[in-house]
Order: structure tokens, then sequence, then C-alpha cells
């Protein structure tokens, strides 16, 4: 194994599930502005995570989609105007009269 490429840093950190609440304590070099008390009345860093085993639906077995940013709902209102304004050009658009 290389010397001097990993961290040494490692310090215990929490990490919250932010889609459930789930909270656990590990160690890790990730770095955090926000800190929180834990159970055992020490003071440590907290970093937030959108999924976790707590939530994700390979350790849960259940199929629920997580989208806590809301990304599928921007997608559907960004295209459904795309949709509109083309529709609306389209019957704007004067249509070439036929020869009789």
């Amino acid at each position: 194994m290389k010397e001097g490429i990993h961290p040494q840093d490692y310090r215990f950190v929490v990490f919250k599930d932010m889609s459930n609440g789930y909270s656990f304590l590990s160690r890790s070099t990730a770095q955090s502005k926000e800190t929180i008390i834990w159970e055992d009345g020490n003071e440590y860093p907290l970093v937030k995570v959108e999924i976790s085993n707590t939530s994700h639906p390979f350790f849960t077995g259940k199929k629920v989609l997580v989208d806590t940013t809301g990304r599928i709902e921007k997608f559907r209102k960004r295209y459904q105007k795309a949709d509109q304004a083309t529709a609306a050009e389209e019957a704007e658009k004067p249509r070439p009269k036929g020869k009789k």
C-alpha cells in the first residue's frame, strides 16, 4: 500500500438522512460548517445526506421514488410550457391556400 495517500484527519461526524430524519455517528473526513449535539452530550460536525440505507429502496425493499428536489415536476413544467408555445406558434402560422 502506498504511503501518504490516505487522509489522516479522521474524526467523529454525525450523518443525518434528510428524507426520514435518521442520524448516525461515524468517523469521516467529510467537512461541515454545521454542528449538532449528539446523544452522548458532545458536539460533532453535522453532514446532511439526502438518502441513506434507511431510506434507499434497495435496502428497505420498498419501491418508493425519493424526489427531494422536485426534479421531475420541474422537467414536466418546463416541457409542458415548450409544448404549449409550439402549439400556439403552429396555430398562428398562415396555412397555404391550395389550387382550385
